[in-house]
């Protein structure tokens, strides 16, 4: 799909291991299902409660629009009856990637990469295999879409 950087079915392995700091916010650690990637993703638990063991679908897309064309460069709702990718989610966010580590200790080229994205303060970690993050870059905007998958 055109403007999609990643997808993958995440399991949540630990909700805030190093205890709660915030009222509304839990730290997610989950394990990707296809890719192996670990996640650690701040969520907004009040407005989407999220339990030990629950499975969602995760999207990281640079739109909005299922046609993959760039989003406005300012915020313009689609009204126009144009389908949306945030129709098929129950979650949302906006954010920014503002840094990427990879491991080249060993090799030229890293094999392992982190990607850190911030969301409005919500922070999210996305680690794994550098072939699977290839298309996410530094200061590059990226819309978080989740879905819960029933049982």
């Amino acid at each position: 799909m055109a403007g999609v950087l990643f997808e993958d079915i995440f399991d949540v392995k630990d909700i805030d291991p190093e205890g709660k700091k915030f009222d509304r916010v839990s730290r997610l650690h989950c394990e990707s299902e296809s890719f192996k990637m670990d996640l650690i993703l701040d969520v907004n638990t009040q407005q989407y409660p999220v339990d030990l063991g629950d499975k969602f679908r995760l999207v990281l897309a640079t739109t909005l629009r299922e046609d993959g064309f760039p989003d406005e460069p300012d915020y313009t709702p689609l009204d126009d009856g144009q389908p949306s990718r945030a129709d098929s989610f129950e979650y949302v966010m906006f954010g920014k990637v503002y840094r990427i580590e990879g491991d080249e200790s060993l090799t030229e080229a890293a094999t392992k990469l982190s990607a850190y994205m911030s969301y409005g303060g919500l922070l999210m970690r996305l680690q794994g295999d550098a072939n699977n993050l290839h298309g996410v870059e530094l200061n590059q905007h990226v819309y978080l879409l989740m879905k819960k998958l029933a049982f």
